[in-house]
């Protein structure tokens, strides 16, 4: 069990962004894609706009997460502890 603690641990850390479909009040079909977790960031939330709309670009609707600390506010050039939300609504073209 002891061999398998650090890859949990690896994973449990090292999401993925999701997206899964979701309507717009206009009847709109969109992609509703989650990138929270430390381990990822804003920019792997528009890597899976992009190649869930299969290069074809997207339109973002609306983001939602977790404000930035400032650089005062974190412990040694980090922001610990903190759970990072992040989510973005995109239209595929």
């Amino acid at each position: 069990m002891t061999k398998f603690l650090p890859l949990i641990a690896v994973l449990a850390l090292g999401g993925c962004a999701t997206s899964e479909t979701t309507y717009l009040n206009n009847g709109e079909q969109g992609l509703s894609i989650d990138c929270s977790g430390e381990a990822n960031s804003w920019a792997a939330c528009y890597e899976k706009a992009d190649a869930s709309c299969a290069g074809t670009g997207y339109r973002i609707v609306g983001t939602d997460g977790t404000p930035s600390l400032k650089e005062s506010d974190k412990t040694l050039g980090v922001d610990v502890g903190n759970f990072k939300n992040r989510s973005v609504v995109v239209v595929c073209k």
